[in-house]
């Protein structure tokens, strides 16, 4: 059976979650659906007997499909022949995030019938909110605090790009989303609609205040960010980073990023090594989007009432959300915006894992067994909420496993068949590798 789990519409996400559970129970394990003031999430374990607990982190939910073409039914769970990649499944969330972890449970099932057992102990946490924000994730993990402490976390995912290389990130940077807002007010635009556009030789306009405001927190060059204190708490890579910085230039050419993503040139006059840190230990402060008046075909001369930004800051340790938030209120009020809104919408701190840790080895070693040399990577310069499972359950987390997806988000999601096959068996050979390391990291604290 087919479901569609929708978070932005709630589309089969109650069905989704009840599959789960069943699944999980089918293992001879125990679940239940948890509910949130959004979408459940799942918590499970299976209980193997063994002397340590891996903790699987996944999500069900999937974007909608709005405004998109494709060649199959997208959520129609069927194969095409791809160009150089072959026979394919095309479907929204095969890579992001269901075809990895349909691939977790195949892989359990299958040990479970060759061995009768499983090499560690396993606990699920699946949520259906993570193309939201997974905004209620933390009141989850809060909730089941002692039963999700686990040894490790693991989150599958198709870690190979198109050229099969397989890229380890060992962490994630923070986000955190705002919508900044101006509304017309006792500093002189409408306040209520918006109104013709002859009054603008005496009314003030909530669109231009806006940009002013924005404009007031970067540097025309957009290389600097000018909140007072904004780069205050960061601290330089550290020495494990850095050694991963100089292997990394090895294979990695930022002008690859250049073409894949059709920009003629960087922000920096750098390259190699500084233009890699650049990248991972900056900061950002971005505008998504902005919102204003007319913006339809045809003529139509207003004066807007209200003016909407969406930005999104990207942190790096050790920068915290409710900081910056600080820092850019204290900003807007110094420079005389005090009447400028801002709305959190998301917002959660980075995430580091060392290379030295035990889920850490026991991927490179899953990689390695494998016939795949990894590159290696200090952190993502995304966002993901791992902050829960490194800073409150105080357990190191990798993402990964073999296989090549592509078009997440976009029409024709895909991912190989071959390669998700080669997932389900580095699922596997990590499983038995997270076992060894872990074993072995207890008889070194003996």
């Amino acid at each position: 059976m087919l479901f569609r789990s929708i978070s932005a519409d709630g589309t089969g996400m109650q069905e989704t979650a009840d599959m789960l559970v069943r699944w999980i129970e089918e293992l001879g394990g125990t679940a239940r659906k948890v509910a949130t003031p959004l979408h459940p999430a799942v918590v499970g374990q299976i209980d193997a007997g063994k002397p340590h607990t891996m903790l699987f982190y996944g999500m069900y939910d999937v974007q909608p499909v709005v405004g998109e073409t494709w060649m199959v039914d997208p959520f129609g769970g069927e194969i095409v022949d791809l160009p150089g990649f072959g026979p394919s499944i095309v479907n929204r969330g095969v890579m992001n995030q269901k075809g990895p972890l349909a691939s977790l449970f195949n892989v359990l099932h299958s040990m479970r019938d060759a061995t009768g057992t499983l090499p560690v102990n396993v606990k699920f946490l699946i949520e259906g909110e993570e193309e939201l924000g997974s905004r209620n994730l933390p009141g989850v993990v809060e909730a089941f605090r002692e039963e999700l402490k686990s040894d490790a976390c693991f989150f599958p995912f198709l870690a190979q790009n198109q050229e099969g290389r397989v890229i380890t990130y060992l962490g994630v940077k923070g986000i955190l989303f705002m919508e900044i807002v101006a509304r017309g007010g006792d500093w002189g635009a409408p306040t209520e609609r918006a109104v013709h556009g002859s009054n603008a030789v005496w009314f003030h306009n909530a669109a231009w205040r806006l940009l002013h405001a924005l404009s007031s927190m970067l540097t025309p060059d957009q290389k600097h960010i000018l909140v007072d204190g904004f780069y205050d708490d960061i601290v330089p890579p550290s020495a494990e980073d850095e050694a991963l910085l100089a292997k990394l230039i090895d294979t990695v050419d930022p002008l690859d990023e250049l073409m894949k993503h059709e920009v003629k040139r960087f922000k920096y006059d750098l390259d190699g090594v500084d233009l890699l840190r650049k990248y991972l230990y900056q900061p950002t402060l971005n505008i998504d989007g902005i919102i204003s008046g007319h913006t339809a075909e045809g003529t139509k001369t207003i004066i807007p009432h209200e003016a909407r930004a969406k930005v999104d800051v990207r942190m790096v340790p050790n920068m915290v959300p409710e900081r910056v938030v600080e820092l850019i209120r204290a900003h807007l009020d110094r420079h005389g915006f005090s009447d400028i809104e801002i709305d959190v919408l998301d917002a959660y701190k980075w995430s580091k894992t060392s290379v030295n840790s035990a889920p850490a080895r026991a991927i490179m070693d899953t990689y390695r067994q494998l016939g795949h040399e990894p590159e290696i990577w200090p952190h993502l310069a995304g966002s993901a909420p791992f902050y829960l499972f490194t800073d409150v359950l105080d357990i190191p987390v990798v993402l990964g496993g073999l296989g090549h997806g592509g078009r997440v988000h976009s029409p024709n999601e895909y991912a190989p068949v071959a390669g998700l096959k080669d997932h389900e068996k580095s699922i596997a050979v990590f499983m038995y590798r997270l076992a060894d390391e872990l074993a072995a990291d207890d008889a070194g604290k003996q």
